[in-house]
């Protein structure tokens, strides 16, 4: 057992965040390999967009979870690379409309077998030990468990006692 894993949930974050690099950076080898120019970060993005013709900044925001500024500068990083741009909603003359450009399109494309291929690997990979079976399950389980649990104010009240 290494230091992170004797120290439980006092590193809790710092192994999810450092299992989260880890993953994210050899799945950007993978594009990298297969001559692909797409960065992991872009992943929900692309994903969303690949199932909607556009949304709105603030459609995006919300879905994956992120402030509206993280989504703003991600989608100004894609725009940048003239794989998305943004129009103004006929309904909303305040809501930016993402959608892809045809460069954008072409390299969903590219990356949708990669994806298929990454799904059925890690399928593969948590097919091979039954603890692995239960990591998605708990991790669901984890997060809304986690957002109806005051960590801070119940570490507030132990340390008045």
């Amino acid at each position: 057992m290494n230091l992170y894993q004797s120290l439980g949930f006092l590193v809790f974050g710092s192994r999810l965040r450092r299992m989260s690099e880890t993953f994210l950076a050899e799945i950007n080898r993978i594009y990298q390999n297969q001559g692909i120019d797409f960065d992991a970060s872009w992943f929900p993005v692309f994903y969303l967009l690949s199932k909607n013709d556009s949304l709105s900044i603030k459609e995006l925001s919300d879905q994956t979870e992120v402030s509206h500024p993280a989504a703003s500068q991600l989608i100004t990083n894609l725009k940048s690379r003239d794989l998305v741009e943004t129009t103004v909603s006929a309904d909303d003359g305040r809501k930016q409309l993402v959608h892809f450009t045809e460069k954008g399109r072409k390299l969903l494309i590219q990356i949708l077998p990669v994806w298929d291929a990454i799904t059925a690997s890690m399928a593969g990979f948590a097919g091979s030990d039954t603890d692995i079976q239960k990591m998605l399950p708990a991790i669901t389980a984890f997060e809304d468990n986690f957002r109806a649990f005051d960590l801070s104010g119940k570490v507030t009240e132990r340390l008045k006692s």
